[in-house]
Parts: C-alpha cells; structure tokens; sequence
C-alpha cells in the first residue's frame, strides 16, 4: 500500500511493541527529543507544526459511546486552556465501522473534527488548530484510545511555531490520521494490566 508520502507504508511499533499503527512520512517521534508519558506515542511532522498523538485513557463508562469523542475532544480544551467561549468548536462527529479497523478488540469508534484556539509553552499567543480525534473504545479493557492530530491552520506570528510557518513540505493530511487509526493494531493485551 502506498501513503501520501509515495513510499511504502511500514507499520510502527508502539507501547513497546504492544500495539503498531502505519504513521505517515516525515514522522519524528517525540519521545526521541523529549520525555513523553507513558501512556502516549507522539509524533511530530519534520517540517510543519503537525503532530499525532496516540494515547491511552480511562474508559469514562459513564459517558456513552456517541458523546465521548465530544467528552475528550472538551477534556483536551481544557488541557490546552480553550474552555472559555469561542475557544472551541466540535465541527462533526461520525461513528467508524469495525468492518474499517484492524483493531478488531474495539467496542465502538468515533472520529471527531473540531477547532481549539490554543497556545504553546504557556505563549500569549493563540493559534488556530483543527483537531481530528480519533476515539476507539475497549471497555473490556478499561481503556479508551485517543487518536489525535493537531494541525495548525492559523499561527499568531508572536508563537514559537511561527518559524514553522512557510515550511509546509508535504503536511499530513486527514488521510493519514485516518490511516493511522485504521491500521492501530493490538498485538499484546498486557499493555492495559
């Protein structure tokens, strides 16, 4: 299979090898510049102020299937401080088959387009980023995957991400995080405990 790169698609260990997702071209794992969490996988684009995110969460069991990408999509706001009004907008939510996964161990899927106004390093300056969110639930495991990918469509020329700006060299698109998401696979349940 060929991504919007032109090369081959190669799958990506993840958590150690517990799962593997193909993550699109020109991916620089965060983790390599900087100490992630354990619970996330972080890429960075090389030449734009793209990033994806794969995270593990609680499984909220309070919140149903058609309301949690909304409920993290709000819960990532707050994190990014883009609670107050007009910070954030969820544009679409749509429900994924599970015929379109290769995590067949997943319950429900949701994707979730939306826009945060958010700074970087606790900057004054906002940028303006879609997010797609990507939510795949495995109550069996008490676990929610967060599939997410930041992408900046205006940058305050006071942000540090400013440099990024004219840069553009072959950005991620939302194929790829629909990529991505498709092909997460599960290869070891011992990664949820």
């Amino acid at each position: 299979m060929q991504s919007a790169g032109g090369s081959a698609d190669q799958r990506r260990p993840l958590f150690g090898g517990a799962m593997s997702a193909v993550v699109p071209h020109s991916a620089t794992d965060v983790s390599d510049l900087r100490e992630i969490p354990d619970n996330q996988e972080v890429f960075a684009h090389a030449h734009t102020d793209q990033s994806l995110i794969v995270e593990l969460v609680e499984f909220q069991a309070q919140v149903a299937d058609e309301d949690a990408a909304r409920y993290h999509f709000e819960d990532i706001a707050g994190t990014n401080k883009a609670l107050e009004p007009g910070a954030f907008e969820v544009n679409g939510v749509v429900a994924v088959s599970a015929s379109e996964l290769c995590l067949s161990e997943c319950n429900t899927a949701w994707m979730l387009t939306g826009t945060q106004c958010v700074s970087k390093f606790n900057e004054q300056a906002r940028n303006t980023v879609t997010l797609h969110l990507g939510l795949l639930r495995l109550p069996q495991f008490s676990t929610d995957v967060l599939i997410t990918f930041n992408d900046p469509q205006s940058i305050s020329p006071d942000s540090s991400s400013a440099s990024a700006l004219g840069t553009h060299k072959q950005p991620w698109t939302v194929l790829d995080f629909q990529h991505l998401l498709r092909t997460l696979t599960l290869h070891n349940p011992g990664l949820f405990g």
